[in-house]
């Protein structure tokens, strides 16, 4: 596990706003959800930032990440677990089971404009970049997202 120092912290979705989906049944975009099982396991969770287990219950979202705004601003697909589970619980480390991923790391402004975007194939790169960003002084915020389908993983803040 790729351990990064205290300049920066790996955030999930907030469970706060997972509890209103939850208890709701419809998400952000206001479409009514279903749960579904996850027969063969392996779908990234941004609950808890692992991999889903076979036979875990899930729940597909539509969700829109902190980070853009104005023509920025984007919504997509992410599974989180349908019952609340526990979070990600060490924010200063990169998610293990997301290490080996080919994503994008992707920087915004204080704007909410996207100033970079950048290739990485695993943790290491994607340490090394995120605090390369992070040296900048316009860059509030870097979201890592997936290659083949741009789905968000997890967001990055200073502190």
């Amino acid at each position: 596990m790729e351990t990064i120092t205290g300049t920066w912290t790996i955030e999930a979705i907030p469970a706060a706003e997972l509890d209103a989906v939850r208890a709701t049944m419809r998400d952000g975009a206001g479409n009514r959800l279903s749960v579904q099982v996850d027969a063969d396991g392996g779908s990234p969770l941004r609950c808890c930032l692992r991999l889903s287990r076979p036979g875990e219950r899930l729940l597909l979202i539509s969700y829109m990440p902190p980070g853009g705004t104005g023509g920025y601003a984007e919504r997509g697909p992410v599974f989180v677990h349908a019952e609340p589970c526990g979070g990600y619980g060490t924010p200063h480390a990169y998610p293990p089971e997301l290490d080996g991923r080919r994503q994008v790391v992707r920087a915004y402004n204080y704007e909410g404009r996207i100033a970079d975007g950048i290739l990485v194939e695993g943790a290491d790169e994607a340490v090394r970049i995120i605090d390369d960003l992070f040296t900048q002084p316009d860059i509030e915020l870097v979201q890592l997202r997936n290659v083949g389908y741009g789905c968000y993983n997890f967001a990055v803040r200073r502190g």
